[in-house]
């Protein structure tokens, strides 16, 4: 078993925690954290550790790390940890489900994770930092870059290419050869057909409310 450093504590680390331990070769042995952040010695029942003295207690050629975070500040905490880490001479590993159908000969880069039910078609190209929830199609010859976060069910047709820094939100669906440019920022539900424009954040229209009751109308 590799062993294995969990940067974060919230959701998404007990979330990789999990994952690891249950569908992976590695062994989570411990937390760490920012100092400031700290609050106890202990997380998920193992030891919580500075990150400023984490290679002291947990050398880099002992031990793997991953980020677990979020989508903050459009991914970019994540993506200053991971340099972070990454400085201090760490391998940040990735986790891809046993329940994912990934059929790209490209591997994809590091502290990516790729949760199941995720369909990644041939000649997929995945890049470093990357989270794909669950249930996401990834068409052919697609490319997702670095530092991006994709959320669950979201359609991504063929030869689209999606720059850094950018999120999908659940449900978002790119038609065949679209460009999502970097810290682009798409909402539930939306429909691209279109290249997007960098930093821009597309939603998709507001439900309608009709004036009537739900009780009126026969299904």
């Amino acid at each position: 078993m590799n062993k294995l450093i969990i940067f974060g504590k919230g959701s998404v680390a007990q979330i990789a925690k999990n994952y690891f331990n249950d569908d992976s070769d590695f062994d989570v042995v411990a937390f760490t954290l920012d100092s400031d952040y700290i609050e106890s010695e202990t997380y998920e029942g193992l030891p919580m550790v500075s990150f400023q003295r984490v290679q002291e207690v947990f050398p880099p050629d002992q031990y793997q790390m991953f980020i677990a975070l979020s989508y903050t500040q459009m991914n970019k905490l994540r993506q200053n940890k991971y340099n972070e880490a990454k400085k201090k001479g760490y391998i940040l590993a990735s986790y891809i489900s046993s329940k994912c159908t990934y059929l790209s000969k490209h591997e994809c880069g590091d502290n990516c994770f790729i949760f199941e039910d995720n369909t990644i078609q041939p000649y997929v190209e995945i890049g470093n930092n990357v989270i794909l929830w669950s249930g996401n199609h990834i068409g052919h010859h697609s490319i997702i870059k670095d530092h991006n976060f994709v959320s669950s069910h979201v359609v991504i047709s063929g030869h689209c290419t999606i720059e850094s820094n950018c999120f999908l939100g659940v449900n978002a669906t790119l038609g065949h050869n679209v460009k999502v440019a970097r810290g682009t920022l798409l909402g539930a539900g939306v429909v691209l057909s279109k290249d997007t424009e960098e930093n821009g954040v597309y939603v998709a229209p507001r439900p309608i409310k009709l004036d009537k009751s739900s009780k009126d109308i026969k299904l």
